[in-house]
């Protein structure tokens, strides 16, 4: 169990309890580090924990979820707590979340319903909230099920002799389904503009440089630091919701361009993923993704799991022909010290594809660049083409994105060695 200084807590703030139901016999280290993220989450929204336990729920219950015993006992704490809020770390029902309602006589929230009400309280931009929306409303659609007095049939028909019409709730369902067919609708449509975006980039020579992460791994301060730019980060999960493109110098290139995204979560709703799929495509577009992980954190090994899941979800894995190369920054060096157990796994040698880095204190970024501009000039391979001699605009972009090996006239047509990169032999071919 995680300990809580009560007398810390404000008395304005909304108090929560946070329980997690484990099925899945997980160590103790694993459960206390799941604890741990949901009380963050909870902060995230302003939600201030007392307390936060796990229970063992070997056969759920399919009216509560835990049993009777646990129920009563989560109720006696909740009380002793003064909390009004019960957060579930895990996935409940519609019918478990109003029984549990019903018994504790409080709110109670399942952790798709946290990350969902984050995500709505952090989208910025047009797209963002529209996407938070959809989700939103694809996971309230199995929810009605709330015992309200209005629910009873509407007449239908005209006048007084119209036979019994929908009932409310069959009403609030078809709203929903509405209101997600326009959200649905306007989001294709901005899917179509993001890629008319991506079109236009990949016919520019400059390579867009992705960041994904668990979220609070460091991937806004890297950002940050990469462009200058002053992007919102702070020791928040899911400080960073919408996301954001900067130009930054690469060695090698005229200049690139640095996407950072929003932070992935283990047990991430499917709603959200389904809902951003618009933005996430940005990762599987880009020329290559960097890994930012938080090595000094405990769970590390589990969190990049998660992110890879994700990314293989996302059709970026990057193995050979399996989207873009993907390097890993191990992040927040700076706070490990030499008698730390991750000490001895951060010492060279390390990974073709890892790099050590403090986005914080600048440590190994300038590495971290270097790497970026190896990779991507890793896998040139060399092709003839041919193009015609008053074609400037071509010549130059041939000049600007590989390297023109040898060049002979004949007749109207130029014939030249390229070597270039497959991602650039791809953005050429485009050009036709």
């Amino acid at each position: 169990m995680i300990p809580f200084e009560k007398e810390n807590l404000g008395s304005d703030n909304k108090r929560a309890l946070i329980v997690h139901p484990d099925m899945a016999s997980l160590s103790q280290s694993a459960l206390e580090h799941r604890l741990e993220e949901a009380v963050g989450l909870a902060l995230a929204i302003g939600l201030v924990a007392t307390d936060a336990r796990y229970y063992s729920v070997r056969n759920p219950k399919p009216a509560t979820l835990f049993g009777s015993g646990q129920v009563d006992q989560i109720a006696g704490i909740m009380k002793e707590n003064s909390a009004t809020i019960l957060i579930v770390d895990g996935s409940l029902t519609a019918i478990q979340q109003r029984n549990l309602e019903e018994k504790i006589d409080v709110k109670v929230i399942d952790r798709t319903g946290l990350i969902l009400e984050i995500f709505g309280a952090r989208a910025a931009t047009a797209e963002g909230r529209l996407q938070v929306e959809l989700a939103h409303l694809d996971y309230q659609a199995g929810r009605l099920v709330r015992s309200w007095t209005h629910l009873e049939r509407q007449r239908g028909g005209f006048g007084f002799l119209g036979g019994p019409g929908e009932t409310q709730i069959e009403s609030d369902r078809r709203m929903i389904r509405d209101r997600m067919a326009k959200l649905r609708k306007d989001l294709a449509h901005l899917r179509k503009t993001r890629a008319l975006h991506r079109e236009r980039r990949q016919r520019a020579p400059w390579p867009v440089v992705a960041l994904v992460g668990y979220t609070n791994a460091g991937k806004s301060t890297l950002f940050n630091r990469l462009t200058g730019a002053d992007v919102f980060a702070e020791d928040l999960l899911f400080a960073t919701l919408d996301p954001t493109m900067r130009e930054f110098p690469l060695p090698g290139y005229d200049k690139a361009i640095l996407s950072d995204t929003v932070g992935f979560v283990s047990d991430l709703p499917t709603q959200l993923v389904a809902a951003f799929r618009a933005t996430l495509e940005e990762v599987s577009a880009a020329d290559i993704v960097v890994h930012v992980r938080d090595i000094s954190h405990e769970a590390t090994d589990a969190q990049a799991m998660d992110v890879r899941q994700i990314l293989l979800d996302l059709g970026v894995s990057g193995e050979a022909g399996e989207g873009p190369p993907v390097i890993e920054a191990w992040n927040k060096i700076d706070k490990i010290s030499s008698d730390d157990p991750q000490y001895a796994r951060i010492s060279p040698p390390l990974p073709e594809n890892v790099c050590t880095i403090s986005a914080q204190t600048g440590a190994g970024v300038d590495t971290l660049v270097n790497l970026i501009a190896k990779t991507l000039s890793e896998g040139y391979k060399c092709e003839e083409v041919t193009i015609a001699a008053a074609d400037g605009k071509r010549m130059a972009w041939l000049h600007e994105n590989g390297r023109v090996l040898s060049s002979e006239q004949k007749s109207d047509d130029l014939i030249l060695a390229v070597e270039m990169s497959p991602r650039n032999w791809g953005r050429y071919h485009a050009l036709d």
